[in-house]
């Protein structure tokens, strides 16, 4: 939304439905305000949204929106009634600061069939879908179905059908809703500035590159009193079948990364990798070491951890023939060589960033990231220039799949191969046995 608009909506402590559209009518640009979005008031104006996943990424997801001025949150669906119930504190308080009411209580949904609920409700415009990514598939297939755009965190799909089917809902959404998935880093400054100049040649012809995602183990409450099936749900970051695995659920933000810089997906993949260094939780991999083929004969190591203590980096770096860049979550980024540039300012702001966020907030290098894509969310609703980002979503899945399967089986797995996968993957949890 521009700024005049903006500026004119806030100026009135009413604003009535006919007199805002004409406002945005008649802004620069062509503005399209979808009536179904507007409702009365200058508050109200903001998009509805609703929260599908109450947990911690979700949360801050939820949150950002919020922040961005442009939306607010008025529906929570949540499998556990605690996390409903955390959510709805913590939104009616952060909101409360608006001018906003409190979450309706007819607008709050628990239990497993509450993704039908929030994607079938009136009151909505979007949904935040941050639910175990091996749900995604089916919730996104349902917000869609139910007219709302959505905002769909990483990754996408946790096996080759969901992803493909993820593929086949985006072009059920195409034109007519806003998809975006949750590769925040796409949209954070010196991150954007840097791949603009590397795709304008700044590296001259890339060679090769690396990579890593080192963190530290994710300690998760220990639920003593949880069943088997519940303790799974609620540590799922620990399931390799509901989050796809540390390679598909954490590492491909890295290799999404990789995907937009050389503007391609890689061909093949050999890896190896294990349970080494981790507790004795679930059956995800502690560390991952891959080398990728990428087109025109590029090679891109990669390694990642998810156990290392005392320490933790993520980063890319790429040499070419004119110059290498390097872009970490925090530390110098930027290029070096015959066209050298980094991004301002951003050694000074690393003394903030001494641990690891798992729920993806971060100060230095991406200190921007989250505020930049959900401002772009909601400009893309009120817009009415919807995005779509289905494909890109499920391309940087698809290259972690075949990673993992390449680490899983020892042998090299190709793009191709990948694709023809039916590899179903079965959570075998009853949703409705659950105690």
């Amino acid at each position: 939304m521009s700024d005049d608009v903006k500026q004119r909506a806030n100026s009135s402590g009413k604003l009535d439905r006919r007199k805002f559209i004409g406002v945005a009518a008649g802004t620069a640009g062509a503005m399209f305000i979808k009536p179904g979005l507007v409702h009365g008031t200058a508050a109200n104006s903001a998009v509805r949204v609703g929260l599908l996943g109450c947990g911690g990424r979700g949360t801050e997801d939820a949150s950002n929106l919020v922040d961005t001025g442009g939306a607010r949150v008025v529906a929570l669906a949540d499998l556990f009634q605690d996390q409903l119930d955390n959510a709805r504190a913590h939104f009616d308080q952060m909101q409360q600061t608006k001018g906003y009411s409190a979450i309706d209580a007819s607008q709050l949904f628990v239990g497993p069939n509450a993704y039908e609920k929030i994607a079938s409700s009136k009151e909505l415009d979007a949904v935040v879908v941050a639910t175990p990514p091996y749900y995604h598939p089916r919730h996104l297939e349902a917000v869609v179905a139910g007219g709302k755009h959505v905002y769909l965190e990483k990754p996408v799909a946790v096996d080759v059908p969901g992803a493909l089917k993820v593929i086949e809902i985006g072009k059920r959404a195409q034109g007519k809703l806003s998809l975006d998935v949750g590769f925040q880093i796409r949209d954070c400054p010196p991150f954007v500035e840097m791949v603009r100049r590397i795709h304008a040649g700044a590296l001259g012809k890339i060679v090769c590159g690396e990579a890593h995602y080192l963190t530290g183990y994710i300690d998760r409450p220990a639920w003593p009193n949880a069943s088997p099936a519940e303790h799974r749900l609620r540590n799922w970051v620990y399931d390799r079948v509901l989050s796809g695995d540390i390679i598909v659920e954490q590492n491909i933000h890295v290799i999404d990364i990789c995907n937009w810089i050389l503007k391609a997906h890689p061909l093949k993949a050999t890896a190896t990798g294990g349970r080494q260094g981790r507790p004795a939780d679930g059956d995800a991999y502690g560390n991952y070491n891959v080398l990728f083929h990428y087109p025109d004969g590029v090679d891109v190591t990669f390694s990642s951890t998810q156990f290392a203590k005392g320490w933790w980096d993520v980063t890319e770096r790429f040499f070419g023939t004119k110059g290498t860049s390097q872009s970490p979550y925090t530390g110098p980024l930027g290029i070096w060589g015959e066209e050298p540039w980094q991004a301002e300012g951003t050694p000074a702001k690393d003394t903030g960033q001494t641990s690891f966020s798992a729920t993806g907030k971060f100060t230095s290098n991406l200190e921007f990231a989250d505020r930049e894509k959900k401002k772009a969310f909601v400009e893309s609703i009120a817009s009415g220039n919807f995005h779509n980002q289905a494909d890109k979503g499920a391309e940087s899945a698809l290259s972690c799949m075949m990673a993992r399967t390449a680490a899983y089986s020892g042998r090299e797995v190709t793009w191709e191969e990948t694709l023809k996968s039916r590899d179903t993957w079965d959570a075998k949890i009853d949703l409705n046995k659950l105690r």
